[in-house]
């Protein structure tokens, strides 16, 4: 049945469960005392912090995403992990030599192409902002709450102490790049203010009654950076202090930082050639407004992206702080679990914000947050997974703003990688290895079970390739996404080799994470490059070079595509059949063809769905943090929304710390992206040329609703459900095209906005830009 207006209660349905999700901050009843399990982050893309939130001191621990050791200006050089001589004699030989049919163990590989980290170096904290009460109250502390209110961006802390109430507020601005703390109290406030940094690098502190500038050096590079801080005060008074500041007010204080470097992200020198002090002070100056300019101005900012989506799960409104709420999932309350699982998806939206704006580097394994000289894997960038999940939810989760910083740091990487490419191969265009840094490494390292990822930059480009699916903006397609992807595909071009046995291409030598011998073809990485091929031969005709989809279209035919079924009926991880069932090692990278590729498709290939099915049953559902996130969307798109929802429930109970962030462990937030875009997968796909509602929906969420997120074609989706499957559907098309929807709302007596062409449960309408299409059961209310 079809209608060509929509009655008004369809609007009030969808508004009733897509917009009236419960935006409950992060809260709880007593101060942080551990980085990295409790303090909350805040974010501006460039600079992080960490609130505390303590009584008689606060520390702001602050980072500025470019203050990297090593790199060029370190002692004793720098070469980009880089041979000087030549290593494609070597590379060719040993690929021969697993083509042939030997297998060889990583560390006999690793002797001969790893290379030791010379100078690579390591994220870096920036420093801390100390504020402390100069007289602290006596007496106990009530009242207390610390909290994240994640609409406004805004770390908050109030108390009462004796007769004096006391309020504090904290924010990283994007308009204005710096950050803003509040200290309000109802009594006078004596406040002492210093900047503290790590004794890895020089300092020179100028303290001069409102101002407090702090600049040094990196003693192992060079890099400078500088720290200014300004006081505003509405009354009252500030004075030096040899190197801090002293204020006494009766009136609230606000507190204004601005941090940078002189990194700039620009390959072979990475530096600016300006004093980051000059920059810090221009920064402070054009900040020069009140804080309640300031706040709207930030606000306003981070509304305009977080507040583009809405889940509803039906949760119930909760009152336990939200480590308690953690601490309590899965133990039957039903409306609390659904509260949990909606909060930690805004929280990943609003990591994603934080950790990655225009003008930034991209989030890191640690987004933009680090409080160590020497954190966790260099709190660096792993390629052969963790930097592509941290934005596997920017595109559905209608956050491409995000995306410039990853796409502008993948193309300053094609220049070494192109050196890469030669020394390594022999082959022309780029390509790079398991992982890089703020200096445009690009070579392996020397670790045997995690060194080797030459298809990294073939995964990088799928997400060049997917900004313009989401988006269908052939300027970026054009400008960015085919120089990066064309490079990438000339590469394996010419680094594949043929298998004797059957004729085939294939990569030699390969690897699959982070386990099981060197050999060739190893399912992963013939995937990857199958993905970079068929994207690469699309993106070539819709720029008009035939020629090259030719050549890239005939290397596809002869690919091994790396699927084939194994003899306990899995998806072989390895070209010969060596998958042993009790093998449950957290990487199952042997089904990127499943995700973030395209090509398993449990309609189109059932047997294919199937073995996938069987690895993962056997690999089995305990793992990481960020292995659990990967499975999350592997069970999705399997359409398995119960087993996807269990991967959930594990990875929030087992994987998840106090302040809701992923843990490996250690930290690390690539688990918190790679859940939250598995969450949106659950509810909508469209990787395979149609928009299919509600594929994996558990039973858990039998009533809700979704507002804002994204499908590829440049179509943004509203969508309620219940009981009896979806309710009421909202389409708007960015681009005039033909939609096809998927979805069992078909299957019941309906009401459409659209022109409607099928049957069963699949139609397709032809939409204009910007028009609204509505599609609405009619049976209202669910009888079950």
């Amino acid at each position: 049945m079809q209608k060509r207006t929509i009655p008004f209660f369809i609007f009030v349905a969808i508004a009733a469960c897509a917009y009236g999700a419960d935006s409950n901050p992060l809260w709880y009843d007593k101060p942080a005392t551990d980085w990295e399990k409790e303090a909350l982050p805040i974010g501006n893309g460039r600079i992080g912090a960490m609130v505390f939130g303590g009584v008689d001191a606060e520390r702001l621990q602050v980072s500025e995403k470019s203050l990297w050791t090593g790199g060029p200006g370190s002692e004793g050089g720098y070469d980009f992990g880089l041979p000087a001589d030549s290593q494609a004699a070597l590379m060719r030989s040993i690929g021969k030599e697993l083509v042939e049919g030997a297998q060889l163990e990583p560390p006999a590989v690793a002797k001969q192409l790893g290379r030791k980290m010379h100078n690579y170096g390591d994220y870096q904290s920036f420093g801390d902002l100390i504020i402390e009460r100069g007289e602290p109250e006596s007496g106990p502390v009530t009242d207390y709450r610390r909290e994240l209110d994640l609409d406004t961006a805004t770390a908050r802390v109030k108390f009462k102490q004796g007769n004096a109430g006391y309020r504090r507020e904290y924010f990283v601005s994007y308009p204005d790049q710096v950050l803003v703390a509040r200290w309000y109290s109802t009594s006078n406030q004596k406040l002492h203010v210093r900047f503290a940094v790590p004794d890895n690098r020089s300092i020179k502190v100028v303290a001069d009654n409102t101002h407090l500038a702090v600049a040094g050096a990196l003693k192992s590079n060079g890099l400078r950076y500088a720290a200014d801080l300004h006081i505003v005060l509405e009354c009252g008074a500030a004075r030096a202090e040899g190197e801090s500041l002293s204020i006494e007010s009766e009136c609230p204080v606000t507190f204004v930082l601005a941090a940078r470097t002189d990194y700039r992200m620009a390959y072979p020198d990475y530096r600016a050639g300006v004093d980051p002090a000059v920059l810090a002070a221009k920064e402070i100056k054009a900040a020069d407004r009140n804080y309640r300019e300031l706040a709207q101005r930030h606000t306003h900012d981070h509304q305009e992206l977080f507040r583009r989506v809405e889940l509803d799960l039906n949760a119930a409104a909760v009152k336990l702080p939200t480590d308690a709420l953690r601490a309590q999932y899965g133990s039957g309350d039903a409306g609390a679990d659904r509260a949990l699982e909606q909060l930690y998806f805004n929280y990943g939206r609003y990591l994603l914000i934080a950790a990655s704006r225009a003008g930034s580097l991209p989030a890191n394994l640690q987004g933009v947050w680090n409080d160590k000289a020497t954190p966790p894997w260099n709190a660096d960038y792993h390629v052969n997974i963790n930097l592509q999940m941290n934005y596997w939810p920017a595109e559905s989760a209608n956050l491409a703003e995000t995306t410039p910083p990853l796409f502008d740091f993948i193309e300053h990487l094609v220049p070494p990688g192109r050196i890469a490419a030669q020394r390594y191969f022999g082959a022309n265009g780029w390509t790079m290895f398991l992982n890089t840094n703020a200096w445009g490494y690009v070579g392996p390292i020397d670790w045997p079970t995690a060194f080797w990822q030459p298809e990294a930059s073939a995964w990088m480009a799928q997400h060049f390739y997917e900004h313009y699916l989401f988006s269908r903006d052939e300027k970026f397609l054009k400008a960015h996404a085919w120089p990066v992807m064309k490079e990438a595909a000339t590469f394996w071009l010419d680094a594949l080799i043929t298998d004797p046995h059957d004729g085939k291409l294939v990569v030699s030598p390969s690897y699959s994470p982070e386990h099981g011998p060197f050999t060739a073809g190893a399912s992963m990485s013939q995937q990857i490059v199958a993905d970079l091929f068929t994207n690469t031969a699309a993106a070539a005709r819709l720029v008009g070079d035939k020629a090259f989809a030719t050549r890239v279209d005939a290397a596809l035919a002869r690919l091994d595509r790396g699927l084939r079924v194994g003899k306990w009926g899995q998806l072989q991880e390895w070209k010969a059949d060596l998958d042993d069932p009790k093998d449950e090692h957290r990487h199952v990278s042997h089904l990127f063809a499943l995700h973030p590729g395209h090509a398993i498709d449990p309609a189109k290939n059932p047997e294919l769905a199937a073995a996938a099915r069987a690895t993962l049953d056997a690999r089995g559902d305990a793992s990481t943090g960020w292995s659990r996130a990967w499975k999350i969307n592997f069970w999705a798109r399997l359409r398995d929304g119960d087993r996807a929802h269990k991967l959930l429930e594990g990875l929030l109970h087992d994987s998840t710390l106090p302040n809701l962030w992923d843990t490996h462990p250690p930290f690390q937030i690539d688990g918190n992206f790679g859940a939250t875009a598995g969450m949106i997968e659950m509810l909508l796909q469209s990787q395979n040329g149609e928009i299919d509602i509600l594929p994996a929906l558990p039973k858990a969420w039998p009533q809700g609703g979704v507002r804002g997120i994204r499908a590829r074609g440049d179509v943004t989706l509203d969508l309620a459900w219940d009981a009896c499957g979806p309710s009421a559907l909202r389409l708007v098309s960015g681009h005039d095209g033909t939609i096809t929807v998927r979805s069992s709302i078909f299957s019941e007596p309906f009401e459409t906005s659209a022109k409607l062409e099928g049957t069963g449960e699949r139609r397709t309408f032809r939409a204009r830009k910007g028009e609204e299409y509505f599609i609405t059961r009619n049976l209202h209310p669910c009888p079950r």
